[in-house]
């Protein structure tokens, strides 16, 4: 099963080629400022997708869904799967999706480490091969120049407790790219690089179904 992974397109969705596969994902911050025409002209382009499966989480651009909630659902299209603390199974395989990331100016989905960012992340399943969060976690495809270090320390230990095989994430444009530790695929899927231009293309994963029976 081949997974298509997205993050941070900002609008620019429409300079992308896609490649082929039978999942695409979307780990949030679909839009540059947030609007629901701009959420909505991402949905209608993110539908229209060849893909069998399309899955979506929003990120700290993406303001409807955490401040118009209802409305921006409305707009998910069918076809389009959007997972918000929330999972879905994919030709076998366990699926998770969650928006949040440590504070972060004045953003969307912003929770304060520790006890409130903890408590998000103790809602993953104990299985899930498929795990899809907006940030990074920490000490992984997290790196600031001039910060070092971004990501959710609370979100790498579940990490490490639940242990999927692929975690697909964005937030960090410099983080763009993929690595392998400890058995488990981290893949950082922004596409906009700091300055917030196309500069990166999708990353496609390969994934084995599970075994029926």
């Amino acid at each position: 099963m081949r997974w298509v992974c997205l993050s941070d397109t900002h609008g620019l969705h429409g300079q992308l080629e896609i490649p082929e596969g039978d999942v695409l994902v979307h780990a949030g911050d679909m839009t540059r400022k947030g609007t629901l025409s701009q959420m909505e002209e991402f949905l209608g382009w993110f539908a229209a997708q060849p893909h069998s499966h399309k899955i979506l989480v929003a990120g700290n651009h993406d303001f409807p869904f955490q401040e118009r909630r209802s409305e921006a659902q409305k707009l998910v299209p069918p076809g389009v799967t959007y997972l918000e603390d929330a999972g879905c199974t994919v030709g076998g395989l366990q699926v998770w999706g969650s928006p949040w990331q440590p504070w972060f100016y004045d953003w969307a989905f912003n929770l304060q480490r520790g006890r409130e960012i903890r408590a998000k992340w103790a809602l993953i399943p104990e299985r899930v091969d498929v795990l899809i969060t907006h940030g990074p976690p920490m000490g992984v495809l997290d790196q600031v120049p001039h910060q070092g270090a971004v990501g959710c320390e609370d979100l790498l230990a579940r990490v490490l407790e639940v242990r999927p095989r692929l975690h697909i994430f964005g937030h960090i444009h410099e983080g763009h790219g993929e690595v392998e530790r400890d058995g488990i695929r981290f893949v950082n899927a922004s596409i906009c690089d700091e300055a917030y231009r196309a500069t990166y293309g999708p990353r496609v994963v390969d994934l084995r179904e599970p075994a029926s029976g």
